[in-house]
């Protein structure tokens, strides 16, 4: 027994790092955009895309601010790439208390890509739209998600059994009547 099919679009940007070249014109769209008033400064630190630099190698690796989080991550691994050594706080997207990157200088509040949501003439995010390279790509797609009605039912019966096994039937019946009278 499946339910009918509904369509859910996952909007993406693609990054390429083989194609980056570390122009930074993606980091300086992106500042300009959300400047307030839009366009009238230019400040990489309020970008939401920072691309991570190592210009000796001729490397660079954008970076989209995604989540925020209230603690650092405990775990500090290290990455081999053309033979040096990077901490995964270069690559991670999350703004945290250990590090100033994705944070806004003024506020201090935490920045976090947008895709450029709040300008609907922008057929794509402003990054990728001045991204000449081509690096940075963007996708819609769209997914099928059915929703089992066997696998719900049978969530809901085993909250019920956990409900009836921690407070008994009678109580759990009496419940649903006084919930079921509104």
């Amino acid at each position: 027994m499946k339910a009918d099919a509904t369509t859910k679009t996952v909007k993406e940007i693609k990054i390429d790092i083989e194609k980056c070249t570390g122009c930074r014109a993606c980091e300086m769209a992106c500042s300009a955009f959300h400047a307030k008033p839009r366009y009238s400064s230019v400040n990489p630190a309020r970008s939401r895309i920072r691309v991570v630099t190592d210009e000796i190698n001729d490397e660079y690796v954008p970076v989209r601010a995604g989540n925020f989080t209230r603690t650092e991550c405990d775990g500090r691994h290290h990455y081999q790439l053309n033979g040096k050594q990077y901490s995964e706080c270069s690559f991670c997207r999350a703004s945290c208390p250990s590090r100033d990157f994705f944070i806004e200088p003024d506020s201090g509040l935490p920045l976090k890509c947008d895709m450029c949501e709040d300008a609907p003439p922008l057929a794509e995010p402003l990054c990728v739209t001045v991204c000449q390279p081509g690096c940075l790509t963007y996708e819609e797609r769209q997914l099928e998600t059915e929703a089992d009605e066997l696998v719900e039912r049978q969530a809901m019966e085993r909250g019920l059994a956990s409900l009836v096994n921690q407070h008994g039937i009678d109580a759990v019946i009496d419940n649903l009547k006084r919930l079921s009278r509104g």
